[in-house]
């Protein structure tokens, strides 16, 4: 199967994965005898790739807090998904570790005769985790409680959070790619992967060439609308499928030319007004376990006071929801969790200004200078979020003695672990080498951005603290420099360090999903 979320790739989401032809070994024309750290990394980054570009590099004792080399380390450059660090060590203190989003089917009126007399509310808090099983369960609830009819409306109560939709300075081009969803206190994730407000849609080839191709979408449900102009062609023919969603619609196109034997073309594309979605979704499963609603659906009204709850869904807690968060470097985590932040500060809907003035308080409280950052969403998505590796590095020492600090460290991707929900965006980087399952980090790219911050453990078993900030390059990828930095740490000594050649970047920029390489032809994405 061909899957295809790395088509998507935004003025955001990245992901640029690197295909490596050259072993780990000294740089080609450096002193291969060990050597200093701040020699061994000033010569990874005196790499031909960075010419022309910027970066902010500072590497310390995690133990003592010393700083063990710096490079540039207030320069301001975009973090990328780097700025997730900050936003999920910000949530785990505001919101706190167990903290849980409920969705709720609530009911203003009586029940009597199987009538439910009024309109039905399903009220949401924010969380990007709800499947439709979970709505199909929340309906055959509503049913077990005696209703068999809403005299009615359906009313979807996405009041938790304000109604602006998209981040400051997303790519409108990034409308219907899965990084770039429109945020809503109610939303449907179609698979485990918990791409809150999207759709997974499936092209299979037609049997014969002439034939329309086979088109499925997850979940069912009569909210998008498919418009299928693709072909099957003959075997061997140009695969060339494309799925989009046109501007301000739920009509998704499938165009191009799919061939005969083929694989499955599959695409998580974004739904436009999420809250509608989920009512849409809501609305079937009552159908299916024979709850009748008279009337149309609502959007965006506040449930009464004094309503009576039929139904309930709690999430898992804040500190499991963080695996998917980190570990898959989920944009829609990041802001569900920044309004929920907004919201619990002020007890006003929850706003992106609100959640960001939540993670600067906590940056403050921790002792990081938040005067020194940029923050405007929580995923790092805009091009206008700007950290320096000093404020990077500082978060990564001082919230190594917060409480809830194991449960954190957890998310963070793995270096060469090949499990999805512990490698993460790091599970085919730096294997066969002192870094594999050795290194931690958050990654982090854009467009002309690449970062990576962690931890990670010397020779001597001293654990190091890094962060590695890189801007304004032209090359496909600068993640094997970023590679390089973090196995020359892993091989290093308190006494000596030797730098490591950074590895060849392969011309097509590619992401990686379910341990594919995929190409991003468009603009790379989830990192």
């Amino acid at each position: 199967m061909r899957r295809r979320k790395g088509s998507r790739w935004a003025l955001s989401a990245v992901a640029v994965v690197v295909a490596a032809t050259l072993s780990w070994s000294a740089p080609a024309g450096a002193d291969s005898s060990p050597s200093g750290l701040p020699e061994a990394i000033d010569t990874i980054l005196g790499d031909p790739r960075m010419e022309g570009g910027a970066a902010s590099v500072v590497v310390a004792d995690a133990k003592t807090g010393e700083t063990l080399y710096q490079h540039h380390p207030t320069g301001r450059l975009m973090p990328a998904s780097n700025t997730k660090l900050a936003t999920s060590a910000a949530a785990m203190d505001t919101l706190g570790p167990g903290y849980r989003f409920d969705t709720d089917a609530l009911a203003a009126g009586r029940v009597r005769g199987g009538v439910l007399e009024g309109d039905l509310y399903l009220r949401g808090t924010g969380d990007p985790t709800t499947l439709a099983a979970d709505y199909d369960k929340l309906a055959a609830d509503v049913a077990a409680a005696g209703v068999k009819r809403v005299s009615g409306r359906l009313v979807a109560d996405d009041t938790r959070f304000d109604d602006r939709r998209i981040g400051d300075t997303w790519g409108g081009d990034d409308e219907s790619s899965y990084y770039a969803a429109q945020i809503s206190a109610l939303s449907v994730a179609p698979d485990t992967d918990y791409d809150t407000g999207t759709v997974i849609v499936e092209v299979k080839p037609g049997a014969k060439a002439g034939d329309r191709p086979a088109v499925s979408v997850t979940p069912e449900n009569h909210y998008v609308d498919i418009d299928l102009k693709a072909s099957t062609v003959g075997a061997g023919g140009d695969d060339t499928v494309a799925v989009e969603r046109q501007h301000g619609t739920n009509t998704i196109t499938v165009s191009g030319t799919v061939p005969v034997g083929g694989d499955t073309t599959k695409e998580w594309v974004t739904v436009w007004e999420p809250t509608g979605y989920a009512a849409s979704v809501f609305r079937d499963a009552l159908a299916a376990h024979g709850v009748k609603v008279d009337g149309g659906t609502r959007l965006g009204r506040a449930t009464p006071a004094g309503a009576k709850r039929l139904a309930a869904h709690e999430s898992m807690a804040l500190k499991d929801l963080l695996v998917p968060f980190m570990k898959l470097s989920n944009n829609m985590h990041a802001e569900s969790l920044t309004k929920a932040m907004g919201y619990e500060a002020t007890g006003k809907p929850g706003s992106w200004g609100a959640g960001i003035d939540a993670i600067a308080d906590y940056l403050k409280g921790a002792g990081v200078d938040a005067t020194k950052v940029r923050q405007v969403d929580g995923s790092g998505l805009s091009r206008k979020d700007n950290f320096a590796a000093r404020q990077i590095a500082d978060l990564l020492l001082t919230v190594r003695d917060e409480p809830w600090y194991a449960d954190w460290y957890r998310s963070l991707p793995v270096a060469c672990d090949p499990d999805r929900f512990v490698g993460g965006t790091l599970r085919s980087r730096m294997c066969g080498t002192p870094a594999a399952r050795n290194a931690v980090g958050k990654t982090g790219s854009l467009t002309g951005a690449s970062a990576l911050s962690g931890y990670v453990k010397d020779a001597d078993g001293r654990l190091l603290v890094y962060s590695v900030v890189q801007n304004n390059y032209l090359v496909d990828s600068v993640k094997p420099l970023e590679d390089a930095i973090v196995v020359t740490l892993a091989g290093s000594t308190s006494d000596a360090a030797k730098a490591v050649a950074p590895k060849s970047t392969r011309a097509v920029p590619s992401v990686e999903r379910d341990g594919a390489l995929e190409c991003a032809w468009r603009k790379p994405a989830r990192c």
